[in-house]
């Protein structure tokens, strides 16, 4: 048996009870390197097997092998699906007849995020991740451009690291050909963890601002704005 799991942003409050509950049925727990040691605080009990960044591939693959004589847990960070492992486990399972699957949701960064922030998810919106280790950058570029031009509130992932620390700006000018400098943005840094920190500014202030990979940043729309000091972007419940 294999569950992928979904953690949420790593604390135990922040974890759905399917997810504690899957966790505590299997006898492994597989993940990043990082998320296993955040997890070894709540289930010090448990055996645990991490990899490093950049080998998903073997992650799954070893996720998979103990599987096949006991039950374990693949761990993400957020919800398995969203950059996570579940699409890979499932393509990688092929050569695993008989291994059964199945995916625990999580609370993503984005909605855990934006609770911190207020309420900036109400209306439609776009999750972009600014990584192109997996993403050409032109597919990313284009991306940006379509969902600031359709006026879609932005939620970026991996926004900037050692080797991309412009990426953030770069994306900042992009959106910033469809809408104004004052657009109201926020960030948090650290979601749900120690160290914690969440900012409310706008898109012109946000593009000359240093982020990290452990950052969530949001973009709004054209209706977002600041409500008693929180990010609030309406539908229009109260024109009906």
């Amino acid at each position: 048996m294999l569950y992928i799991v979904g953690t949420g942003a790593g604390s135990r409050e922040g974890m759905t009870i399917a997810a504690e509950r899957a966790l505590l049925d299997s006898e492994l727990i597989v993940g990043y390197t990082k998320y296993t040691e955040l997890l070894k605080d709540i289930f010090p009990e448990k055996e645990y097997a991490s990899t490093g960044m950049r080998q998903e591939k073997e992650r799954v693959e070893l996720a998979l092998r103990e599987s096949q004589n006991r039950t374990v847990a693949l761990v993400c960070s957020g919800d398995p699906q969203l950059y996570g492992m579940a699409g890979l486990a499932y393509e990688l399972a092929e050569s695993c007849p008989g291994t059964v699957i199945e995916v625990v949701p999580g609370v993503t960064a984005a909605f855990s995020g934006g609770a911190v922030l207020g309420s900036p998810l109400t209306h439609d919106f776009a999750v972009i991740s600014l990584s192109d280790l997996l993403t050409p950058a032109e597919k990313i570029r284009r991306r940006l451009e379509c969902a600031a031009e359709c006026d879609m509130v932005i939620v970026l992932y991996n926004p900037s690291s050692k080797s991309r620390a412009d990426y953030l700006q770069k994306a900042c000018d992009i959106v910033l050909k469809h809408r104004s400098g004052e657009t109201v943005c926020g960030y948090v840094r650290n979601i749900g963890r120690e160290g914690q920190e969440s900012r409310i500014l706008t898109l012109s202030e946000l593009r000359d601002t240093a982020v990290d990979m452990f950052t969530t940043v949001y973009i709004g729309n054209s209706e977002t704005r600041v409500i008693a000091g929180k990010m609030v972007t309406p539908r229009g419940y109260r024109n009906v």
